[in-house]
């Protein structure tokens, strides 16, 4: 049950990890954009940033955490 969960865990954020990336590429491209004149895309960033992208970040820093948590505890367990 525990390998199970971890390693469904393990996927889960490894595709939040690939959109954090993304949206990362896709703002420094819209920056970039704004500072030369030409639209790219920062608005519509912009507005994804509190729904999308702050829980992205959120999950994936938590989902490290409980990750390494229970990575440890099964160490000690082991034992």
């Amino acid at each position: 049950m525990k390998d199970r969960f971890l390693n469904w865990l393990n996927k889960f954020l490894m595709a939040d990890v690939f959109l954090v990336l993304l949206s990362f590429g896709w703002f420094a491209i819209a920056v970039f954009g704004r500072s030369v004149g030409v639209n790219l895309g920062f608005d519509l960033w912009y507005s994804l940033w509190q729904p999308l992208f702050t829980p992205a970040l959120g999950i994936l820093m938590g989902g490290a955490i409980l990750s390494g948590i229970i990575s440890q505890i099964s160490k000690r367990l082991n034992s």
